[in-house]
């Protein structure tokens, strides 16, 4: 049988039968091969028909460049083209146009101009470099179709790949390096597909979606952008399903198994597996100048399995109308939040991973909507989760860990439901709700500052929530506020384990403290809470302390082995105890004088000095139980001092041998001596009716660490307390980082819960002068500045403000608010201590902790301190605290060396040679 030939033309100047390719084409057949010898051929060529244009293989290239227009045009036919240099020259105009037909472009380099298809054009290009563009290096236009395999683009001068109008395009296997612009750009109705393309180094965002444009990315690299690595806009993946899901037997090149090019009939695609249009699967979003993945105006997204890591701005960012999914999404060391949504966008994750950020895991504001379902926050800078605004946010199986500030935090009119949701290793509160609203449901908390804060006006509710191994309070209810705490067990806290602020009226059903170091639940003044079934077990103090001016009814409630009385009552207080019982310790009910308890049906049994019949017992209102009760008021309550009714004098001489005993302060001892006795005037003018000098309490304490500052200011509290002059006395320690808030707005009522912890005492706010950082003139300590002048003054009568820290630093603190001069008059400085001092110090410790120190050692001291470096740095009084504990520590190695032989001395005595070497401290 006869084979039938394919007709052949050839192009090779001086050597073929054609000198011009136009030549070759215009002679060729249908269906013929037009081979092109290598070499420059200046001269536009255009194909019309089925013809296949290709380089003669052998030394150099074939190269085509216009004189003018495109240097190679495709207008209709079943037209290729292989291994071709095209080079463009006229400014904006393609280097290589397919404007028709189904052209299939294979091996070929583009310079100095663009790809374009466009029209009706059924396009193939693979192993295509297109080279210093001078806009769009690639242009799919019109209702064009084009599969894109092995695609390369270097150094564009505006974006790499452009798919507009209502064009269709599948890319895969693209790397598109340095484009001026953006790297891939999908607008108009436009439908495209790129799978396992690299995209880096671009100024814009690497990727942008917009108008009512559907795109899916699957496999993908975007990295070292300098704006987002995805932006969404306009209606960009709204339009639902429209882009092809990758099928079985689909090839790289876009053909099918069988062999069918991409042509008209591919408009019937399968349908995607989102319901959104624009899918980014397996993905990874790495170095960008702004945010990894942004969805604004009314665009909407689905992320699965993603990794975003390294941004500049937020991982994942929604706002406007947007709406993005996350599954199985990954968004760390983000130098931002690694979620954001703001505006009316919606935002789901599940199954994420969102960690290591320099701000929130997710941050949350204006009417967003936030669904976070099995994911991970960690290790963030800020706040793990923080809404803000009017945001919703619902959390479900979702674990919270390692953050600098609060697990979740709830603001303004943001709302929270979180279930079945544990937090932990949070540096303040675990749950912070302040003037949103909450629902918690089978949460767990642990190891945190604060476990569950609610300072809202809203009732949030608290059910099946387990809270322990917490700082200081396990659950708090704010002033003012209201709270449903259902089925909730609270377990070993620094403090209070329910702590209901003033004026609060909680509902407390079934709930359980246990071994908590303070009060089981506190009541504070005016508070009216509802308690039922509640269990108080081993609580360090109180089991329940009900504060002057509260009431609220106590019904089945149980208290066991209260280290203070179980139920302490202060004066006007009139709560209804109902059926309660109380097992174990020294006292079941102590009630202060003007206090008037209902007590009914209560009981207790093994309690060392009750005043509760044993079992229960008829309603004793005003009967001898609460008589019994007031008898034993001095018993002890929760405030340490407050129960204090020895006579002032001998307070006084308590606190001044107290005061005595620290080492050196000679001159500070004097201030304090001296502003007691001052005091004590103003306290006597008072009581006869004269008006009070104008003096101010609030103190400046100047000094290095470790000189005794923070001893001394709660000695001073306790000076006011005996002279009546301060209601309770006791010390509220804190600094910059309690007082100031990380966004606008959050400064104020930080500074406020602070100082009203403090009032009735001494707020002592040590580093002072790090509200008012160098060169920060908007730093948010200006305003905590500004609100602690102002409280300052409207409760003059009611505290006593001490700033604390180095000299120089807080003369620079009080120049920077011309309210502060006025209120801090006076400054106590604290000298560093000297040798003598130090070994002092040293001698304190080890005749308490009874250890014996000999004449050699207490002068090798002397010359240890002598030769101690004293930088910056150095501790004072901590650095002899330090020196004696690392003595302790040689001296056990010392005589564990040869236990068996020490002499009873042996064991108490520290010698020269325990002393540590200076490098140690």
């Amino acid at each position: 049988m006869l084979m039938k030939r394919t007709a052949r033309e050839r192009v090779a100047p001086g050597w073929g039968a054609h000198d011009t390719i136009a030549s070759a084409v215009r002679a060729a057949a249908a269906g013929a091969t037009v081979s092109v010898h290598p070499g420059e051929y200046r001269e536009s060529v255009v194909l019309n028909r089925d013809v296949t244009l290709m380089a003669e293989k052998g030394p150099g290239t074939v190269r085509i460049v216009s004189p003018r227009g495109p240097a190679i045009t495709v207008h209709g036919g079943a037209a290729a083209v292989r291994d071709i240099t095209v080079a463009g020259t006229a400014p904006g105009e393609p280097a290589l146009l397919l404007r028709g037909g189904t052209p299939d472009v294979r091996g070929c380099e583009v310079t100095g101009g663009r790809i374009e298809v466009t029209g009706d054009a059924v396009a193939a290009l693979a192993a295509c470099t297109v080279v210093g563009a001078d806009r769009a290096s690639v242009r799919l236009t019109g209702t064009s179709r084009t599969v894109l395999d092995d695609l390369a683009i270097r150094i564009a001068g505006g974006d790499g790949v452009v798919v507009d109008d209502a064009a269709r395009a599948e890319c895969t296997g693209a790397r598109i390096d340095g484009a001026a612009g953006r790297g891939v750009h999908v607008a108009g109705t436009a439908r495209a597909r790129f799978t396992r393309c690299e995209v880096r180094g671009t100024r814009a965002a690497a990727v942008h979606a917009e108008g009512s444009a559907a795109l899916v990315l699957s496999e993908c690299r975007l990295h070292d952008a300098d704006a987002h690595g995805v932006r969404l806009g306009g209606t960009a993946g709204r339009r639902g399903p429209a882009v092809p899901a990758a099928e079985p037997g689909d090839r790289p090149d876009g053909r099918r198994a069988g062999g069918r090019r991409p042509d008209a009939a591919s408009a019937e695609e399968p349908r995607t597996s989102s319901r959104h249009g624009v899918l980014l699967r397996r993905c990874e979003i790495a170095r960008t100048g702004a945010a990894g993945v942004l969805a604004e105006d009314e665009a909407a997204a689905v992320l699965s399995d993603c990794h975003v890591h390294d941004t500049s701005r937020a991982g994942i960012f929604a706002t406007g109308s947007g709406e993005l999914e996350l599954d199985g999404v990954r968004a760390v060391d983000i130098d931002g939040s690694a979620l954001a949504a703001a505006g009316d966008a919606v935002l789901r994750a599940r199954g994420g991973t969102f960690a290591r950020t320099t701000a929130n895991g997710l941050y949350a504001a204006e009417r967003a909507e936030v669904t976070l379902t099995g994911c991970e926050v960690q290790d963030t800078a800020y706040t793990a989760v923080h809404l803000a605004g009017g945001a919703r946010a619902t959390l479900s199986g979702c674990r919270i860990r390692e953050t600098f500030e609060y697990g979740i935090r709830v603001c303004e009119r943001a709302e929270l439901a979180a279930d079945g949701t544990r937090v932990r290793d949070a540096r303040l509160a675990g749950v912070l709700v302040e003037g949103g609203d909450a629902v918690l449901r089978d949460c767990g908390i642990e190891h945190v500052r604060n476990g569950i804060a609610l300072r809202t006006t809203h009732r949030p509710l608290v059910s099946g929530c387990e809270v322990g191994d917490v700082a200081e309070v396990g659950v708090e209810v704010g002033p003012g506020g209201g709270a449903v705490l259902e089925d909730v067990q609270v377990r070993r806290t620094g403090s209070t384990g329910i702590f209901l602020d003033a004026g609060s009226t909680a509902r407390i059903d079934g709930c359980a403290v246990r071994e908590v170091e303070g009060t089981g639940l506190f009541a504070g003044a005016g508070a009216r809470p509802r308690v039922r079934d509640l269990t108080v077990e081993r609580p360090g103090r109180n089991g329940v302390f009900v504060a002057e001016g509260a009431a609220g009814i106590f019904e089945d409630c149980r208290i066991r082995d209260a280290g203070y009385p179980a139920i302490y009552v202060e004066a006007d207080a009139a709560p209804v105890l109902r059926r309660c019982t109380v097992e174990g310790g020294d006292h079941d009910l102590v009630v202060c004088d003007g206090a008037e308890p209902v007590v009914e049906d209560c009981g207790s049994e093994g309690v060392r000095d009750g005043v509760l019949p044993e079992g229960r017992a008829p309603a004793a209102g005003t009967g001898a139980a609460v008589a019994g009760a007031r008898d034993g008021a001095r018993a002890g309550a929760d405030d340490g001092g407050e129960d204090d009714t020895r006579p002032p004098e001998e307070r006084l001489a308590e606190l001044r041998a107290e005061l005595d005993r620290l080492v050196g302060l000679d001159r500070v001892k004097h201030d304090i001596v001296g502003l007691t006795k001052l005091m004590r005037m103003v306290k006597v003018r008072q009581e006869a009716g004269l008006p009070p000098p104008p003096l101010s309490r609030h103190l400046v304490f100047a000094g290095n660490p470790g000189t005794g500052k923070t001893t001394v200011a709660r000695l001073y509290g306790g000076f006011l307390h005996a002279l009546g002059l301060l209601r309770r006395g006791h010390l509220v320690e804190t600094d910059r980082g309690d007082l100031v808030g990380e966004y606008v707005g959050h400064t104020a009522p930080k500074t406020q819960a602070v100082f009203r912890r403090a009032l009735g005492g001494v707020l002592f706010i040590d580093e002072a002068y790090a509200l008012v950082p160098h060169a920060q003139s908007g730093d948010f300590g200006q305003e905590a500045v500004s609100t602690l002048v102002k409280l300052m003054e409207d409760h003059r009568d009611d505290v006593v403000v001490i700033v604390a820290g180095y000299p120089a630093e807080m003369a620079r603190f009080l120049a920077s608010n011309a309210g502060l001069g006025s209120r801090f008059t006076r400054t106590l400085t604290f000298e560093d201590y000297g040798s003598g001092e130090l070994v002092r110090i040293v001698q304190h410790h080890a005749d308490r902790h009874r250890y014996e120190c000999p004449a050699e050692t207490v002068e090798s001291l002397h010359r240890f301190f002598d030769e101690l470096p004293r930088g910056g740095q150095f501790g004072n009084g901590r650095a002899a605290r330090q020196v004696f504990q690392l003595m302790t520590e040689r001296h056990a190695r010392r005589i564990a060396d040869d236990l068996a032989a020490a002499a009873p001395g042996d064991l108490t005595t520290l010698l020269p040679a325990d002393l540590p070497d200076a490098e140690a401290l």
